[in-house]
């Protein structure tokens, strides 16, 4: 095999390709990056077995083949070499790939060839998804997925497309995430499936950077793959049933205030910087105002008032800081409030199919 590329689009590419390599297997070859070289082109793979990417290079190919490659040396040879053109070619012989730019040569020992895993084509049903819309309904709730390993089924984001909607759920059982995205035409085609969260905002960096408009889902049994542009990424899906998040919405709310929600932002992001070592975030409503505190023993305290239509009983509710911005960070706009009692979940929604509901912090008096 051998092949004729500019290095700074090989540079790209493995950059990208390389986020999928593993960094932690006991299989060599999935801590390589696989060249292949066919008559339609070269394309770069990597995989850690939990998400896959393929990435297309320019280039001439000499003579076709497939290699793998340690993925983290040869972005390094790479980013290193002088002159602006690289070939690689295959030497079976010395078993390793001679990389030439400018006036460097380096010999790289391949890894096991036969070890690297096949990937799936998109193929069978199809459903093409508004590129856009897809990243920003990502974005809204990737930050309310689990990250504890033993609730795998957390990990996930519920993604389902169906008509005019684009749907997706993600929860850490601390907090839920619901947006509904709607789509200015009818998809051809729907799907449901529990994707991995690093998956999906490891697809929204893609899409953005090939600024696609058009993603194509293809959902199988046990594993997904989307393209954009010309890279495709596949993941497997997460086994187990997906919490039933409408049962965990209330039906009713006691007090509900619209409030601008950048103000009530800064507030929030100020008077967390006391609300150190676990200690909650103090929200107190009284007749016409909103007084959010703080307090962290041995280091101080923090109280802001603001004026906020809310009338009735006063209430005063503890949230997690940084769970309380994640939700407040996610809005644009103003924000509606939604609350019941000190310890019921609060809820935080956009009007436009945007909730997060909050579990509260029980505080002491």
């Amino acid at each position: 095999m051998k092949i004729t590329t500019r290095r700074d689009a090989l540079f790209a590419q493995l950059q990208t390709v390389t986020r999928a390599a593993s960094t932690r297997s006991a299989v060599q070859a999935l801590s390589g990056v696989q060249l292949l070289a066919t008559k339609d082109g070269i394309e770069l793979r990597a995989t850690d077995m939990e998400i896959g990417l393929r990435v297309p290079l320019e280039g001439e190919v000499v003579r076709e083949g497939s290699l793998v490659l340690p993925a983290r040396l040869v972005v390094d040879v790479v980013r290193a070499l002088p002159g602006k053109e690289v070939s690689l070619e295959l030497r079976p012989v010395e078993q390793d790939v001679e990389i030439l730019g400018g006036t460097a040569s380096f010999h790289i020992r391949t890894l096991r060839l036969e070890d690297f895993p096949p990937f799936p084509e998109v193929d069978g049903d199809v459903v093409e998804v508004p590129g856009a819309a897809f990243v920003s309904t990502v974005n809204m709730v990737a930050r309310s997925a689990s990250r504890d390993e033993t609730r795998p089924v957390l990990t996930g984001i519920l993604v389902s497309a169906a008509g005019d909607e684009l749907r997706m759920v993600a929860t850490d059982s601390y907090r839920l995430s619901v947006k509904e995205t709607k789509l200015e035409a009818p998809l051809a085609g729907s799907f449901e499936a529990n994707v991995p969260a690093r998956a999906l905002q490891e697809l929204t960096r893609i899409v953005q950077h090939e600024n696609a408009e058009i993603l194509n889902v293809s959902v199988r049994a046990n594993q997904v793959v989307f393209a954009a542009g010309g890279i495709v990424l596949s993941s497997r899906l997460i086994d187990g049933q997906f919490p039933n998040y409408r049962q965990l919405l209330p039906d009713t709310y006691e007090h509900e205030l619209r409030l601008a929600g950048g103000e009530v932002g800064e507030v929030v992001r100020r008077i967390s910087l006391l609300a150190q070592k676990n200690a909650p975030l103090r929200l107190a409503f009284t007749e016409g105002e909103l007084t959010v505190s703080a307090r962290t023993p041995d280091v101080g305290e923090a109280r802001e008032t603001i004026p906020v239509p809310f009338a009735g009983e006063p209430l005063e509710i503890g949230f997690n800081p940084e769970f309380l911005r994640d939700g407040l960070d996610a809005i644009d706009g103003d924000v509606i409030i939604k609350l019941i009692s000190p310890l019921r979940p609060g809820l935080l929604d956009d009007g436009a199919g945007f909730q997060y509901l909050l579990m509260p912090i029980r505080l002491n008096v």
